[in-house]
């Protein structure tokens, strides 16, 4: 069982290599579904095109985290259809720009809107329909359903 969840996790962590911003744009437009560590995201240049939803932990082995990766592979069509970005951190030692802004605790993950705001914030893992249902309230989500 912990092979299977391990083979998941890392089956879906595609981390990207040392990349620029824009690169890391870039590779997410191109697929996204690919996962970000926290080292390769700049969320400026986020803002506007997608939603980070980004995933704390101590280790990749901390059981709330292969529980949220294994949601989040399970929901892959609702964080595709909403502009979600999937950013991982399980390295506290790293202190990365991300870690030292939103300063988690053990496991957290943390939704950031289009708008580059903190919009909401779990210590637990949460299910994507969960998490669609508060997407598709935001006022920005709210406009992209009504676009034809």
């Amino acid at each position: 069982m912990l092979n299977r969840i391990l083979a998941i996790i890392f089956g879906i962590i595609t981390l990207s290599s040392s990349a620029t911003a824009s690169e890391t744009l870039a590779a997410w437009k191109a697929d996204p579904s690919r996962i970000f560590s926290t080292s390769d995201v700049d969320l400026g240049e986020m803002v506007w095109v997608a939603r980070p939803l980004i995933v704390f932990a101590d280790s990749p082995l901390d059981p709330t985290f292969r529980q949220q990766m294994a949601l989040l592979k399970e929901g892959l069509d609702i964080i595709l259809e909403r502009d979600v970005m999937v950013v991982v951190d399980t390295n506290p030692e790293l202190k990365t720009a991300l870690r030292k802004n939103l300063r988690p605790k053990g496991f957290v993950w943390v939704l950031i809107g289009k708008d580059g705001n903190v919009k909401l914030r779990k210590p637990f893992a949460w299910g994507m329909r969960e998490l669609s249902r508060v997407i598709d309230k935001m006022p920005m989500r709210q406009q992209e359903i009504k676009k034809p």
